[in-house]
């Protein structure tokens, strides 16, 4: 009666009889059988240290895809899931904002006690630094386009001081005489991070010869929509949550032909009313532009020291519709 004959056991007894094997298939002429197919097959399997038992659906199982990214707080949606509370502003001066008063960390305090009373059930705040990242400027400087970018290592900070917080970091964009998408694109690298946004500022975009502070600017739904469309592209590429484009308005002609504004896979757009002034004159802004349905959302800014009379977060849940977006400066 014939015996089985023994399984190779050691590592050096498989190498052994690879190289046996290897050496036989070499001699063969052109053309391989099924059966030396099958046999080289079974070889590779005990070379691995198996019984021949087909490993492929374990393996397919440790290697699954790392989950998509998500929202700082959970989720991949922000608008409406979440009511975004957020602090604006610049280091370079008190004056820009709460972003330009102490360091990242101790206005990341204020705004996370400034945004407690906006949280609703089953609508959490997401807190937000909106930073300041093309700055307009009053000179012209070398290039004749009156904006400042900040530098890769302060816009890591406020990124840094944002994620600690499991926050958003708002990118803001003040032009002065440069396009906007070429800023937009400046950033692009940040923007495809997953707690990245984008704000917009007409009143800072000039046209042809003006000045910055000489006239209010403006820009074209066209851009805000082209902006949308570059948001989403990479929101699409990257397998992204949803991104925030903010728009800040407060004149009817800040963003011209606004009726032609769209919405984009991917992307949140906001128009956040931000005029300065009394109550009843913020409230009739906000009356003014707001707007009940798609496609846009609506945002309302508090200034700490312009307006007169300041809102509370309770006065402002009392507009209507509610504000998706509050942002303090």
């Amino acid at each position: 009666m014939k015996t089985a004959p023994r399984r190779p056991r050691t590592i050096q007894e498989r190498r052994d009889i690879a190289r046996r094997r290897v050496r036989r298939e070499r001699q063969v002429a052109a053309g391989v059988t099924l059966g030396c197919v099958v046999a080289v097959g079974a070889f590779f399997a005990l070379s691995q240290g198996g019984s021949g038992i087909d490993t492929s659906a374990a393996e397919h199982a440790s290697s699954k895809a790392a989950p998509p990214p998500q929202e700082p707080r959970g989720g991949r949606t922000l608008l409406p899931d979440y009511r975004v509370v957020a602090y604006y502003g610049a280091p370079q001066d008190p004056g820009l904002g709460q972003l330009g008063i102490g360091t990242p960390h101790s206005a990341t305090a204020k705004l996370l006690t400034q945004a407690a009373p906006y949280a609703r059930p089953g609508r959490p705040v997401m807190p937000a630094l909106e930073l300041i990242a093309t700055l307009v400027t009053a000179a012209p400087g070398d290039d004749g386009k009156y904006r400042y970018r900040q530098s890769g290592n302060l816009i890591d900070r406020y990124l840094a001081e944002a994620r600690r917080a499991k926050a958003l970091l708002i990118l803001d964009i003040q032009p002065g005489r440069a396009r906007f998408m070429d800023e937009v694109r400046a950033y692009r690298p940040y923007l495809r991070e997953p707690d990245v946004g984008l704000a917009l500022d007409p009143e800072w975009s000039m046209h042809g010869r003006q000045v910055p502070g000489q006239v209010i600017g403006s820009t074209d739904a066209s851009v805000v929509n082209q902006a949308g469309a570059y948001l989403s592209s990479i929101v699409r590429k990257g397998n992204l949550p949803e991104k925030l484009l903010i728009v800040h308005q407060f004149t009817t002609g800040m963003i011209r032909h606004k009726h032609q504004l769209q919405s984009d896979p991917g992307v949140a757009l906001v128009i956040n009313i931000d005029g300065f002034g009394t109550p009843p004159n913020k409230i009739s802004k906000y009356d003014l532009f707001a707007r009940r349905r798609p496609p846009w959302y609506n945002g309302f800014k508090v200034f700490y020291h312009e307006d007169t009379h300041m809102m509370r977060p309770r006065a402002v849940m009392r507009l209507h519709p509610r504000p998706d977006v509050i942002v303090y400066e």
